[in-house]
């Protein structure tokens, strides 16, 4: 006589606050309709990051088939600390501002069917994860001019939302210097100025800039993105070109990949995954294969 079949259980873990309550509403009709697919779920939302982090840690404790994260890459990389190396695969429904993560997989935000069907679905593949200082994420480091921009607008209180950057922008670019570097890409060292470096894990960061065009997420290689020094002008010129990934042949554009990238210049903290990581230098390590997502 055959034992019944286990039924399917997974966590769905979404920010309250996200998109002003959006990824609350949608989880809740993600649950309907896994719970209607057959698969038990049990639902996390923390108050904060740290009362998520400890939800998320308990539930995966208790053996989970799958996390689903109904959110946008800062809540990706909140579920990485937890998921990464475990072997219990990411379900990503989109649903906040980047949303970097979800291009890698082929999602979009206004298609949240096809998000659900995968995971009912349950097929899966690896995919590779950077790690810094203890520290997991997905998408691209931002170590130059992008994060100094970041953590201005992070200091602002006035305006909220997209202006705040805009704002932040403006007022770094008026500013604009090139600092200096020390790389390691595996052990070779590089010095000279610069305005960004990037490190990423995948191709885009910051809701689709293409920084790290080429980059794999399955290669076992991280790619080094470096901006030699250019005027205020010609980097808003460029800007756009970031969008398709067409940056690749200015002439201030540079590329290296590696296993094991250190990165130091004075007075940048870094951001990745659009979270504010740590201060430089940085030592970024690929971790190959170490979440498994559906796919």
């Amino acid at each position: 006589m055959n034992s019944p079949t286990r039924e399917r259980e997974v966590v769905v873990f979404a920010n309250p606050a996200a998109g002003q309550g959006a990824a609350d509403r949608r989880r809740k009709g993600v649950t309907a309709v896994l719970r209607s697919a057959g698969i038990t779920v049990r639902s996390v939302a923390g108050r904060d990051a740290d009362e998520a982090s400890d939800l998320l840690r308990g539930e995966l404790d208790r053996g989970a088939d799958g996390l689903v994260v109904v959110g946008g890459d800062g809540s990706v990389h909140l579920a990485l600390q937890e998921l990464a190396g475990t072997g219990v695969p990411l379900g990503l429904v989109p649903c906040g501002t980047g949303n970097d993560v979800a291009r890698y997989l082929g999602l979009r935000p206004d298609d949240p069917v096809t998000a659900v069907r995968r995971i009912v679905a349950g097929r899966t593949r690896r995919i590779d994860l950077a790690r810094s200082a203890g520290r997991y994420y997905a998408t691209v480091l931002a170590a130059g001019f992008d994060a100094i921009v970041n953590e201005r607008a992070n200091a602002m209180r006035w305006p909220r939302g997209q202006m705040r950057y805009n704002l932040a922008t403006l007022a770094e670019l008026r500013v604009l210097e090139p600092r200096h570097y020390v790389l390691d890409v595996d052990g070779r060292t590089l010095q000279f100025e610069a305005i960004l470096v990037a490190v990423g894990n995948g191709p885009s960061f910051g809701g689709g800039l293409r920084i790290t065009e080429g980059a794999v997420l399955d290669d076992g290689l991280l790619d080094v993105v470096v901006i030699k020094p250019m005027g205020r002008a010609e980097l808003v010129r460029t800007y756009p070109r970031l969008f398709t990934g067409t940056h690749t042949t200015h002439r201030c554009y540079e590329h290296a990949r590696g296993t094991r990238i250190t990165v130091a210049a004075p007075g940048i903290v870094a951001y990745a995954d659009g979270e504010r990581f740590a201060p430089l230098p940085l030592t970024v390590q690929c971790i190959p294969g170490a979440l498994e997502v559906f796919a």
